[in-house]
């Protein structure tokens, strides 16, 4: 065997020693690839009206609303279930319009409303669909239960409204009825399966509105 003749090992040792030189090489010539590190990153000014209340925050422009509202606010009421937006744990609402706070960025909403479950009432003075979800066992373990109350304000407000949904017959005239209630809570996911719980609480607080129409 000649000196000359290439062995895994000395193939491996010499792809070694390329890889650990590779970084001093690039630095040398001013080619090295960009730091990932986001410790230097710019901060942005966000001001937002959370539950009646204005505030001002320096973030990460990368920040989620959601994480905004609980790592910042310390408004730890509404939930980070599945983050990717597939549960509706953390649903709020801004603006009137009911939106997964996981799936955007709270500088996208500078200067806007938004109303967290703490926002809906107080164990002294709570909101209708709070109590209607006392009433009707509308939860058991509770952690979906912020944003399942988040939602279920907004859907009554949308079908007030007039919003149609994928199951709506009349678009000219959006109805009251259970198939509507369970396709626009079909986004917030209760693994305990209180869903019927949920509509019959919904329904009452619809019915004690005058905004819905009782079931024979």
């Amino acid at each position: 065997m000649t000196s000359d003749h290439l062995t895994r090992r000395g193939l491996l040792r010499g792809s070694a020693a390329l890889a650990a030189s590779t970084p001093v090489l690039s630095h040398a010539t001013g080619t090295a690839a960009p730091s990932k590190s986001s410790k230097g990153a710019s901060m942005t000014p966000v001001e937002l009206t959370v539950n009646g209340r204005e505030v001002h925050l320096q973030l990460d422009p990368r920040t989620t609303l959601l994480d905004a509202l609980r790592e910042h606010l310390h408004l730890t009421g509404t939930k980070k279930g599945c983050d990717h937006g597939q549960c509706g744990a953390c649903t709020v609402i801004v603006e009137g319009r009911r939106i997964n706070s996981c799936l955007t960025l709270a500088v996208m909403h500078d200067g806007e409303k938004v109303t967290t479950i703490e926002g809906l009432g107080t164990p002294e003075s709570l909101h209708p669909m709070q109590r209607a979800f006392i009433v009707h066992d509308g939860y058991q373990c509770g952690y979906c239960t912020p944003g399942q109350i988040c939602s279920a304000v907004a859907v009554l407000d949308e079908i007030e409204a007039g919003v149609p949904s994928h199951v709506t017959e009349d678009l000219d005239h959006v109805a009251m009825s259970d198939v509507e209630l369970r396709e626009r809570m079909s986004g917030n996911i209760c693994r305990c399966a209180a869903y019927p719980n949920i509509i019959a609480a919904m329904r009452d607080v619809s019915e004690q509105s005058g905004r819905g129409e009782k079931q024979a």
